[in-house]
């Protein structure tokens, strides 16, 4: 009977510590929920319920293989826009729980809606179908995807016909390009590897594998020391452009109230990188400090005149002194824009 009366009352602890454990696991999933939309900023406390901090002797959060139990936004941990993360709740039982979470942070000032004038339209190619896109005094210099089709040209703005180019191997898709030196260097979509050519000839020269963190080629530009290249995702990967296949950094890009992924085709200017939103008429203006998105700008108006598919969309960038050019994949105009 002695027995039993014992076997009842572990039972009933057990229930009790269990339904304990529910609770401590519910009130933390109901507020990851509750924030994830909102997010956070670099510097803020995560502030727990009650109901996980009363039952915790101790909380951490692991990323992979890294773990913190500080409950402050720190960018030694976190990065802008979505993250990951484990939350580790050491009760006051002895238990252990775990939950997984996504912790959004966002940039603490609101970007700013950039405004601009058309002030001058050029003739562009619509054959070509636009990866990268960049100007040097008045040669355009443009790479163009499409397997069996991809190739590196340049020509005269104002007219459509090359002044040099070299086509790429039928298995390569053309992506991002940018201009160093007197080296032109060109990404692949998922041949994962890039070409450099002689900037006067586009004769090839050589030619680099990615690093593995690079998931895909999609945008390249340079800021007078480094490449810095988009593979689609949040993420902008700086690169050694003596070896282009060592990885410097990398930083997240999001915005006041959201992340922004689908980085495309890449132009650096006067301090900030410029990112176009893959099959979106958005172009990003990026603090390449900490990729927060400073300003944006809606080319609606100009895509609604060219874009007539899901193919045929805004994708080019470039800056003639302080204007941008903007054009697109087929697309059979270059527009030259002044910012207000």
């Amino acid at each position: 009977m002695k027995k039993n009366i014992i076997a009842g009352l572990a039972a009933i602890l057990l229930l009790s510590a269990c339904k304990d454990d529910r609770k401590v696991l519910d009130a933390l999933a109901d507020y990851n929920n509750s924030m994830e939309q909102k997010g956070y900023h670099f510097g803020e406390k995560l502030i727990l319920p009650n109901e996980v901090t009363d039952e915790a002797e101790s909380i951490s959060i692991s990323f992979g293989d890294k773990e913190t139990s500080s409950l402050t936004i720190d960018p030694k941990f976190f990065t802008l826009g979505d993250n990951p993360v484990t939350f580790n709740i050491k009760t006051k039982s002895g238990e252990t729980l775990t939950q997984d979470a996504t912790i959004n942070v966002f940039a603490k000032n609101p970007e700013e809606k950039m405004s601009y004038e058309i002030v001058a339209e050029y003739p562009h190619d619509s054959k070509n179908f636009v990866q990268g896109f960049q100007i040097e005094g008045n040669t355009v210099y443009e790479s163009d995807g499409q397997n069996g089709s991809s190739q590196i040209l340049k020509y005269t703005l104002g007219t459509t016909t090359p002044l040099a180019s070299t086509k790429q191997p039928q298995e390569d898709f053309s992506e991002g390009s940018t201009i160093v030196g007197d080296k032109v260097y060109q990404l692949t979509w998922q041949s994962k590897k890039g070409y450099i050519y002689d900037k006067n000839s586009l004769k090839l020269l050589s030619e680099f594998a990615y690093p593995n963190v690079l998931g895909e080629g999609w945008g390249l530009t340079y800021d007078g020391k480094n490449l810095i290249a988009s593979d689609g995702s949040k993420l902008l990967y700086f690169l050694d452009p003596a070896n282009p296949s060592k990885l410097v950094k990398y930083i997240a890009v999001a915005g006041s109230a959201q992340a922004y992924d689908q980085l495309n085709e890449l132009e650096y200017h006067n301090g900030f990188i410029y990112a176009n939103v893959w099959q979106k008429p958005i172009v990003l203006k990026i603090n390449p400090q900490n990729g927060e998105v400073v300003g944006t700008f809606d080319f609606t108006d100009i895509a609604k005149q060219n874009t007539k598919g899901s193919d045929d969309v805004l994708n080019g960038i470039a800056f003639k002194g302080e204007n941008m050019l903007v054009t697109g994949k087929n697309w059979p105009k270059i527009y030259e824009v002044a910012i207000k």
